[in-house]
């Protein structure tokens, strides 16, 4: 496993998703496991038709809040966290669709990783 990012930028403004080790351990905190959230945000547990909208603002915030952790660490700022709120409006920005993608993106390339973080 190792840290992944992807950047996206909604409105004018860019983004940046973490999938980590403290991204994982609040996933799984909240569902039990990552397979269990993985099945809620792919759409297959509902009929095949669509995510479940709680579990995929609650990883997106997870992952969009370790992203501003880090960078505030790195630079010194305050840059507030993201309500779940502000990820709902986020998402339905950029579609969720587009969304649950980069989403996956970061999860798949993180998890298909050597586990060396080089």
């Amino acid at each position: 496993m190792k840290e992944v990012s992807k950047k996206f930028s909604v409105n004018g403004k860019e983004y940046e998703l973490v999938f980590n080790l403290n991204v994982m351990e609040e996933i799984q905190d909240e569902y039990g496991t990552l397979d269990k959230w993985g099945a809620l945000t792919d759409g297959k547990s509902k009929n095949g038709e669509e995510p479940d909208i709680k579990a995929l603002i609650f990883g997106v915030a997870a992952m969009l809040n370790e992203a501003i952790d880090i960078a505030n660490e790195k630079t010194g700022d305050k840059q507030p966290f993201l309500t779940k709120k502000q990820v709902g409006r986020l998402l339905s920005e950029m579609g969720v669709d587009d969304m649950q993608e980069a989403m996956q993106e970061v999860v798949i390339e993180s998890a298909g990783s050597n586990g060396k973080n080089a």
